[in-house]
Parts: C-alpha cells; sequence; structure tokens
C-alpha cells in the first residue's frame, strides 16, 4: 500500500495547535494527550510540523515551568516509541540541518527542562559545532550568560569556549555554581577556573582589571559585590578539594587563609589570653611554614602585640633579611646576648605535677582519678585490655576525641587520640603511632565499639568526631559505620537551655532577648558548670595533639574532657525533672529529630505560598506581616515593638553576628551594643554555640539561618536582607528590639575587642611613653617641637588634676568601666591582662591637639575624640534619644578616673 499521498495531505499544523490550546485552556490533560498522540500520526512532516507548533504555541516567553508547548514535546516523544521510523537520520541532510538550525533557535526561548527534549529529538550535537558556536555568542551578545552556559553545557562545548568569557560573567551575576557546572569533568577548564578566582584573591587585585578585560559588561556595585576576597578563598579552597588540585595552583586563596589563621592565633593568645604560648609556638610554626611573605608578617604582628624583643628572636629564627624587618627589629637583635637570641620552647611533659595546683582544682572541673588510672593504648596488645573493659554488656562509655587544629589551611582533620572513659579508668588511643592506626584489628575495634546497642556511648557534639574519624579510616565511608546506642549530650544540653530561656522568655514584663551576666563558657564546659559547678579548664584545647610525648596538662585536659561525660549523665539522670529533662534521656535526640522532620515540613509548606513569603523581609522573633505604613518600613520583622515596652539599653542587647555581617556587627558596637563577631574562618555552628551558653541572638542572612535557628530557642535568630546596606541593618535591629542609643553609647564599647572598660592617658603621659619606646622618629615633629609641647602640657596637666577643672571627657564616659593607671605595667607598658598599648597607632602628628587619650585595657587599642562621633551622629540620627544631661553625667563620671600615679 502507497502511504505517500496521505502523508503530503496532512493535517495542518496550525489546526493541531489550536485543538491543543483550547484542551489546555480547558484543562482536559487526558483528552490532550489522546488528541495529541492521534494529530501527530496524521502530520504528513510530523518532525517539520512540531517546529512550526512549538514556535506557536503561547505562553513559552512566560517562564512558567510547565506549558502548552512544555506538555506537547511529552507527548511527542511518547508518540516517537510507537513511531521508530520518525527520526532526523531519515531525512536528506539538508533537510535535517535546516530543522536543527530552527530546533536551535527555539532553545533561546523556551524553559532549559525543553531543551534536553529537543537536542534528542533533533540530535542537535550532531549539528556542526561552528553553527552551535554561532547560537551560543548570539545568546553572550544578547547577555543571556546563564541560558549561553547552560546550552553550552548541554551540547558539550565546554572545551570550545574561553573559561573568563564565560564564567566571569556568571560569577559577577552571583551563578558561581552554574560556573562550576560548565568546568566539572574537564580537568584543565576546572584548573582555569579556580586559577581565575585565586588571582581575584592577590592583595593587588582591583576590580577595574576585569572592567579592561571584558569591556562589554556592566560591572555595578551589586556585581562587583560579588567579589570579596573572604568568600572567594572558600571558594577557591572548597572547588581546589572538590577537583583535587595541588595548593601551589591556588598561592593566594591559601596565602590569605593561613594570614587570616595567624591573626586569629595572635589575637587568641597575647589579646584573648585562650592560648598558652607554647600551643600557638607549635600552630604558628605550621600556618607560616617557610612561605616568607607569612614570616614577615609574624615579626610585624609580634611588634604590635609583644614588643621587640620577641619579634627580634622569630626573625632571627627565620633568617629574615634586614630590609625587610620593622622598625627597630634590626638594633634589638644586636643588642640581643646569646642566650636570648634563639627562642627557647620548653616540652614540659615532664615537669608537671598530675595533681594541678590548689587554685586550679577551685576554679575547675577535676577527674576523681590518679594517673595510674589514665592508660595509654598503642598497641594490639593494650588495645585487647580495652577492648575487654569497653566493649562490657550494659556499659556506660564517655567518648572524645583530639585532632590537630589546622585553622582551614587544610581540610583533611585525621584523630590524633580517642578518649574511652569508664567509671574507674580512662583509656587513651593513639592514633599517631602509625603502624597501630592501620592495624586491621584497630579498625574493628572502632566498628565494635559504635555499633554495639548494649553500650551506651555518650559524647558532645558528636557529628564532627565522627566526620574526623571517616576522614582518618576511609575504609569507614566504604562500608557505613553502624552507630547504635549513642546519646549526644549537645542535645541534652539544648533542651536544657530552651527550658532555661522559655522560663526567662515566659516571666513576667521580660522581652525576647535574655539579660544577665557575662557568660564566658559555652558548649561542654557550660554544660559541665551547669550541671557540677564548675566548668572545664580549655586551655589545652587547641594543642598541637600530634606531637609526642603530650604533656601532663594535655592528658588531664583529654582525660577530663570524656571522664566528665560519665559525671554529667550520672547527675542529670537521677533528677532530670530539675533540669526540665524527661525521664528518659536516651528519647531526646528521637524527639529532637521529629521537631526537626515537623519544622521541615512547615518549611516546605511555607514556601509553597510565594506571595506570602515575598512580603516578608525576614524571619526572627516574630511572624512576619506586611508593613502598614512608611514608618514601619525600618522594622526587622514588620511588626511595631509594644508602646508599653520600656526602651532596651544598647549594653542590655547582647547578639553574635554571622561572618557574613560583620559590617553591621561593627556598627551595633560603636552604638554600645555588646556584640560578637565570627571570625572569617569560624563555622556559622559556633554562633549557635555561642548563643546558647552566653544568651545571645543570632543575626545572620542567607542559608545558614534555617540550620541556626533550628538549634537555639524560639526568636534567639534572625535573618537579615544580605542585599541591606549595613548601617540600614543596623536600624533595623535597633528598631526591632526597641533600643534607643543615646550619644552616650556611642563607643562606649572597644571597637576592636567590645571591652566597655577604658584608661585616661593625658598627653604629657603619652608622649613619654613614645619616646621611651621609640616611636617618635618622625622627621615631621622635631624635638624642640616635642620639648616646647611637654612644657605647655605639663601647665595643662595640673589643670586638668585641679578638681574644678577637667578636660572635655569622652560623651561615652558614663557607659563605660574607667579604670586607673595604676594598674599598668610601667616597664612593659603591659595591663593586668598582658596587653600591651598599641603605641605604635599613635600619629606623632596628633600629640600637639590631643589632651587625653582613651585606651581599651582588655587588647590596648588607643583611642581619641576626633571625627568620627559626628559621621555616626549622622548615620543614626534617626534612632539616637538624645538628651541634655551627656555631657554632664559623663565629665562626672571621669573625675575621679583621669589621674597617673
Amino acid at each position: 500500500m502507497n502511504h505517500t499521498t496521505p502523508e503530503r495531505t496532512g493535517l495542518d499544523p496550525a489546526l493541531l495547535t489550536d485543538q491543543l490550546f483550547e484542551l489546555w485552556n480547558r484543562k482536559e490533560l487526558p483528552t490532550l494527550r489522546l488528541a495529541a498522540l492521534q494529530g501527530f500520526s496524521k502530520l504528513s512532516e510530523p518532525l517539520e510540523a512540531l517546529l512550526t507548533i512549538l514556535e506557536s504555541c503561547p505562553g513559552k516567553q512566560k517562564g512558567r515551568s510547565h506549558n502548552l508547548g512544555h506538555q506537547i514535546l511529552i507527548e511527542f516523544q511518547t508518540w516517537m516509541k510507537e513511531h521508530p521510523q520518525v527520526h532526523i537520520n531519515s531525512l536528506s541532510q539538508q533537510q535535517a540541518v535546516a530543522l536543527q538550525q530552527r530546533a536551535l533557535g527555539l532553545l533561546t526561548d523556551i524553559q532549559p527542562n525543553f531543551s534536553d527534549s529537543l537536542i534528542n529529538i533533533y540530535q542537535l550535537k550532531s549539528l556542526d559545532p561552528s553553527i552551535l558556536r554561532l547560537q551560543i555568542v548570539k545568546l553572550q551578545g544578547l547577555k543571556c550568560y546563564k541560558e549561553a552556559a547552560v546550552l553550552t553545557i548541554k551540547l558539550e562545548l565546554q572545551n570550545e569556549f574561553d573559561v573568563e568569557e564565560m564564567c566571569v560573567p556568571l560569577i559577577l551575576q552571583d551563578k558561581l555554581s552554574l560556573a562550576e557546572s560548565f568546568v566539572t569533568g574537564h580537568h584543565q577548564l576546572e584548573q582555569q577556573l579556580v586559577t581565575l578566582l585565586d588571582s581575584w584573591c592577590h592583595p593587588n587585585f582591583n576590580v577595574n582589571d576585569i572592567s579592561r578585560r571584558f569591556p562589554h559588561l556592566s560591572l555595578s556595585k551589586h556585581y562587583t559585590a560579588q567579589i570579596q576576597p573572604k568568600m572567594l578563598t572558600k571558594h577557591v579552597l572548597r572547588l581546589a578539594q572538590k577537583f583535587k588540585m595541588d595548593q601551589d595552583l591556588c598561592p593566594n586563596a591559601f596565602h590569605k587563609r593561613r594570614l587570616d589563621s595567624l591573626r586569629y592565633l595572635m589575637y587568641k593568645t597575647f589579646v584573648d589570653r585562650g592560648m598558652t604560648e607554647e600551643n600557638w609556638s607549635d600552630h604558628v610554626q605550621y600556618v607560616v611554614a617557610d612561605d616568607l611573605e607569612l614570616q614577615i608578617s609574624l615579626v610585624e604582628m609580634l611588634v604590635k602585640y609583644c614588643g621587640l624583643r620577641k619579634a627580634s628572636q622569630w626573625s632571627l629564627r627565620y633568617k629574615i633579611p634586614r630590609y625587610r624587618l620593622p622598625l627597630g627589629v634590626w638594633e634589638t637583635q644586636q643588642s640581643l646576648p646569646p642566650n636570648l637570641q634563639q627562642i627557647c620552647l620548653n616540652n614540659l611533659a615532664q615537669e608537671e605535677e598530675w595533681v594541678p595546683s590548689r587554685s586550679h582544682c577551685e576554679k575547675f572541673y577535676q577527674v576523681p582519678l590518679t594517673r595510674d588510672k589514665v592508660h595509654f593504648v598503642d598497641t594490639q596488645e593494650s588495645l585487647q585490655e580495652c577492648r575487654q573493659i569497653v566493649l562490657k554488656d550494659g556499659g556506660v562509655v564517655g567518648v572524645d576525641m583530639e585532632w590537630q587544629p589546622t585553622f582551614g589551611c587544610s581540610t583533611a582533620q585525621q584523630v590524633a587520640l580517642i578518649q574511652l572513659a569508664v567509671f574507674d579508668q580512662v583509656f587513651l588511643i593513639d592514633l599517631c603511632t602509625r603502624g597501630f592506626c592501620l592495624h586491621p584489628e584497630t579498625r574493628s575495634f572502632i566498628r565494635a565499639l559504635f555499633s554495639s546497642q548494649n553500650v551506651l556511648k555518650l559524647g558532645y557534639g558528636m557529628s564532627g568526631d565522627l566526620k574526623c574519624l571517616l576522614a582518618t579510616w576511609p575504609q569507614l565511608s566504604e562500608e557505613p559505620l553502624k552507630m547504635e546506642g549513642m546519646l549526644d549530650l549537645l542535645s541534652v544540653h539544648q533542651k536544657i537551655q530552651r527550658c532555661k530561656s522559655g522560663q526567662i522568655q515566659n516571666g513576667p514584663g521580660k522581652r525576647e532577648v535574655l539579660v544577665g551576666e557575662d557568660c564566658a563558657e559555652k558548649g561542654l564546659s557550660l554544660l559541665v558548670q551547669q550541671v557540677l559547678g564548675r566548668p572545664l579548664d580549655k586551655t589545652e584545647q587547641m594543642s598541637n595533639w600530634e606531637k609526642r610525648p603530650l604533656r601532663i596538662s594535655q592528658i588531664r585536659y583529654a582525660v577530663a574532657d570524656a571522664y566528665c561525660l560519665l559525671d554529667v549523665y550520672s547527675v542529670l539522670s537521677s533528677n532530670p525533672a530539675s533540669f526540665g529533662l524527661p525521664a528518659d534521656l536516651r528519647s531526646i535526640s528521637s524527639s529532637q529529630s521529629e521537631m526537626s522532620k515537623d519544622k521541615k515540613l512547615k518549611e516546605k509548606q511555607g514556601k509553597k505560598t510565594k506571595q506570602a513569603l515575598d512580603k516578608e523581609e525576614c524571619q526572627g522573633a516574630q511572624r512576619v506581616s506586611p508593613l502598614r505604613s512608611d514608618t514601619e518600613k525600618g522594622l526587622l520583622c514588620g511588626e511595631k515593638p509594644s508602646e508599653e515596652s520600656p526602651p532596651l539599653p544598647p549594653q542590655q542587647l547582647r547578639v553574635v553576628c554571622d561572618n557574613m555581617l560583620q559590617g553591621l556587627g561593627r556598627y551595633l558596637r560603636c552604638l554600645g551594643v555588646d556584640v560578637v563577631m565570627l571570625e572569617n574562618t569560624d563555622d556559622h555552628r559556633i554562633a549557635a554555640k555561642l548563643a546558647q551558653a552566653e544568651g545571645r541572638v543570632i543575626l545572620t542572612c542567607g542559608q545558614p539561618f534555617q540550620s541556626l535557628r533550628s538549634q537555639v530557642g524560639e526568636g534567639r535568630c534572625l535573618s537579615l536582607d544580605c542585599s541591606e546596606k549595613a548601617r540600614d541593618q543596623a536600624v533595623r535591629v535597633l528598631r526591632h528590639f526597641n533600643v534607643q542609643p543615646t550619644p552616650s553609647d556611642i563607643f562606649s564599647r572597644c571597637q576592636a575587642c567590645n571591652s566597655d572598660q577604658y584608661v585616661a592617658i593625658p598627653q604629657a603621659d603619652m608622649i613619654r611613653m613614645l619616646k621611651e619606646k621609640g616611636y617618635l622618629h618622625d622627621h615631621s615633629i622635631s624635638d624642640h617641637t616635642l620639648e616646647t609641647s611637654c612644657q605647655q602640657e605639663e601647665q595643662k596637666l595640673d589643670d586638668i588634676l585641679t578638681p574644678s577643672v577637667t578636660p572635655e571627657p569622652p560623651r561615652y564616659a558614663t557607659q563605660c568601666r574607667w579604670a586607673s593607671l595604676s594598674g599598668l605595667d610601667r616597664d612593659t607598658l603591659t595591663f593586668p591582662g598582658g596587653s600591651p598599648i598599641q603605641l605604635h597607632t599613635v600619629p606623632p602628628t596628633l600629640l600637639p591637639r590631643i589632651l587625653l587619650f582613651y585606651v581599651c585595657t582588655r587588647c590596648g587599642k588607643v583611642f581619641w575624640e576626633g571625627s568620627h562621633f559626628s559621621r555616626v551622629l549622622s548615620l543614626f540620627q534617626e534612632v539616637l534619644h538624645i538628651t541634655n544631661e551627656d555631657r554632664d553625667s559623663a565629665a562626672v563620671a571621669l573625675q575621679s578616673h583621669s589621674t597617673t600615679d
């Protein structure tokens, strides 16, 4: 039978289009499917007719995820399975190329989920690459960068295009994930993308270089905001790990990460006093390594934090060239006697006593075990003894792990020590003994321990421990580790904290902000303090756990971290109701999982209501409602605070700012709010731990909000708009909490470290200190000028110390604590906490006109009255509460503290 004639006089595609369009509008989908399948069979040229139908389909440009065109494509593919003879290869080459080019043109307009179908039906990958490239270049010319990249990926043409030309516009439009997809699977392209991002991390990089390289790109402020060294560094390191690239290919990002780590170590040791100098020394050598620029940065920081002697010792250690040394270091080197030219790093492992000092015992939790009850396990024989005791049925074991801190400089963190505590002894499994760590029996014991249902394992925040455990033994991932009989006391602690938070929030007249004493403890140490009365000594937390032998203080710390879990569990299980806990502590984890599932379900349902979500400016303490007037546009969550609630002083608002909101944190801090800001290298989860431990509200933005909100009490996590300026974010937060700062609050906290205690130093004393420490080498100020200034200021100083006349006090005097100069060490110019005055930050040209300097007693930063105050006053005029008493009360407060010894 001859079918040629019916095919030539087949169904008109326009009629089929109208029929399908009518059925689509009537939402008669089953009828539409039947009509489509029957109609396709009546078309004389189905492949050509399909393009005609798709080109005329209404709604293809509307951005819908599923429209008539999409439905027609689905039905056509179903029809093709029953008609395999309909194929692009059955046409002549001329006909096929013509249809392919028409199909290619459709890819400009229709949704991405259409493209796979069209590419398959019309075999577009077989089209001449030059034609395909031309279509993609056309999309780029139309500034459809996303569409061009997606089409390139689908057509597998990545190697035909320049990585920078394709990826730079995507990155500037905050589509780095698409740029990542573009290069994934193409090793050379992967390296080129990472190298490009790394070049943007260089200190001398200028965004204008992009404008010169890509003049066709319009670089708005929003686009260039995507190029932030902090975020770029994170992305470079993440991609380098994902693509398994050598660190040498991204030197700038790793240098920046190490430099940030070095700054953190300096602050942690010499300002926060949270790390011993021996631990600091170990970590500094690891971070600095053999990088000359980092070695020089270390010496510069040592000059700032510790003085010239220590800086000169480290400069000698690293043999830094004289011309790269900071001022005064070379001269100090020459004056050092031979016995002080080398850094003394004593190993105190054998010198310490097991029983600490009496003051230590009174201050910190102590393990009720003698030294002989602590066993090192580093052989198969000792492991067998440990196994027999730890794996007894019905036993309870405290589990903790230690690893070498890498401060973000390395992604692989392997466990160095596993602590297993039972009620009468503790086993320290030493994984730094290489042969022992790699032995199959060691791994078998770990598997048996964690999978045993008859042994209760206690931990605190065990997800991090398990992550490092899998990095130590990848074999545990190949055959997944079964986790049975586990109780994470972090879940129990969160339950306790939520109960306390609820009691405070529901109290009479209380707002949702927790106000109370400062709490230095956090995490497990806070739980131990709350339950057992004394916190843990965390000094050795960031030790070098791979260095052997371990010091006695390290062993004490490791033992306490595991054994305290047993004591905490014993107290909580004996009287759970007093802590707001259920009788069965093991039920807490499962109940929290159910709560998490409920929250996820609610979030899913909430996302379906897009219109309601669009009206929400943020999520936080209250359900967001639409803004009702212009006066409410500044409110964080749309609801105006109750007029009956008294304004909250900024000192009573305690927040922790995620590292994406450091600008907001600085503004709030300069207005007197108690602000902790995460470091650039900190994980977002640290914010939750700080909020739980110190009663702070979390301020965050973007993706971390959902996970952080689930870890703290209701209303304890607020999400802000990342696109807003930091100043506007600050106004929103202040209005939401009904905080009314006054001019007296401005700069009442140190902008560097958040302390609120200062000491006043008169001009003459400052000049004398600068001279003694050799900081007055500026030729713009002659000795004669300084002498004259000193003589003139002697009389002024006498006036200052006269009760009837006081210098102009800082406006924030009433909101600060003022210390006396008597606490300052006159020889080293350091405060009782150990921080030296940062004399190097005082410009000599400032001395003749500043009567009083104000120094933070915690970090040593020097302040003076200048133009910053008026700028802040101007920025926040709309939220400041100004009274006439500010200046008078400030003078009274400073009167008794502006004297020198």
